[in-house]
């Protein structure tokens, strides 16, 4: 894991040494201008001359001795108990003779699911997807810094990039069809309920074209979907019902969250952009390549488009 919050990322500490390496830059020029120290410039140097790109990567902070750690054979006894008797951590503890809380942490650390997540008889995680396009629509908003002219702070640094000014935000709006994970995302300047009704009334045109109806809509707690009067005008008119998720639980709705974090990855911070307009032109270009061409690994491979057009047109093959 990661620092919580690092000056650098993967992307920064190889422009760091671009600059110092290809670019003549000093190590203290390189460091100010992405306000870092000196010396750890130096240490990002140091790692890449002797690890090449391997080394600017995150590495877990896994201390070098640990004294009071837990015995393998006590955690694989745990596990093993786990697996043969399917109890939760309180009947483990009572079983074995063991706080609960270490029964807890050892779980949590191998990344074992909760009973309640799993399927008791073949003890498979459950994971539900809908049978039918349209059948469930995700939304959110994700807000995006808008990138001044000639460039923001990825390509100036820090400092430079805040005497370029603000710039505000873009809202980006998306729906993902939990059947097929077809998306669709537009661009707004606010989140305010008539946007998103507007929204929604596009994404459901969207869909309305390839033969789909939206029977249902979920969205997190946020003012402009739950205490929008336009947007609830809106599911009436669609004649969908509005499922909310739960309080703190945004992985509730995790297929829209997932598809975020792949628009931010692939799209939005993927290469440098020198304007605002210049990337908001390639992402109608990028949503098509979504859908059309790129493998989803939910679907086997195929892309989110095809599974949509079988499962309209009925063949579920």
């Amino acid at each position: 894991m990661a620092h919580g919050r690092p000056r650098l990322n993967v992307y920064g500490r190889q422009v760091l040494v671009d600059r110092v390496l290809h670019q003549g830059w000093s190590v203290a020029a390189a460091a100010e201008a992405l306000q870092v120290s000196r010396q750890t410039g130096y240490r990002w140097l140091r790692r890449y001359r002797t690890e090449g790109p391997a080394g600017l990567l995150d590495r877990p902070p896994i201390a070098r001795r640990r004294p009071h750690a837990l015995p393998r054979a006590v955690e694989q006894r745990i596990l093993r108990a786990r697996r043969q008797h399917r109890w939760g951590p309180h009947r483990l503890a009572w079983h074995l003779g063991l706080p609960r809380s270490t029964i807890y942490g050892v779980l949590r650390r191998h990344r074992v699911p909760r009973l309640a997540d799993l399927d008791r008889p073949t003890q498979r995680p459950v994971r539900y997807t809908r049978q039918q396009p349209g059948e469930l629509l995700h939304l959110d908003v994700k807000k995006l810094g808008r990138i001044p002219p000639g460039g923001g702070h990825r390509i100036w640094g820090r400092s430079q990039g805040r005497r370029r000014g603000r710039r505000g935000y873009d809202f980006l709006h998306v729906a993902i069809d939990d059947c097929s994970r077809v998306a669709f995302v537009q661009a707004y300047p606010d989140e305010r309920g008539p946007t998103t009704a507007r929204f929604l009334a596009e994404a459901a045109a969207f869909v309305a074209t390839r033969g789909v109806r939206v029977q249902a809509v979920m969205t997190d707690r946020a003012w402009g979907y739950t205490r929008a009067t336009a947007f609830r005008t809106g599911l009436v008119q669609l004649g969908a019902r509005h499922l909310v998720t739960r309080p703190y639980r945004p992985q509730t709705n995790g297929k829209a969250e997932r598809f975020i974090k792949t628009l931010r990855a692939e799209w939005a911070y993927v290469r440098l952009y020198l304007s605002n307009p210049a990337r908001l032109q390639t992402l109608p270009a990028w949503v098509a390549a979504y859908n059309q061409h790129r493998p989803h690994t939910a679907l086997d491979g195929s892309p989110p488009m095809r599974v949509l057009v079988k499962q309209a047109r009925g063949n579920h093959s």
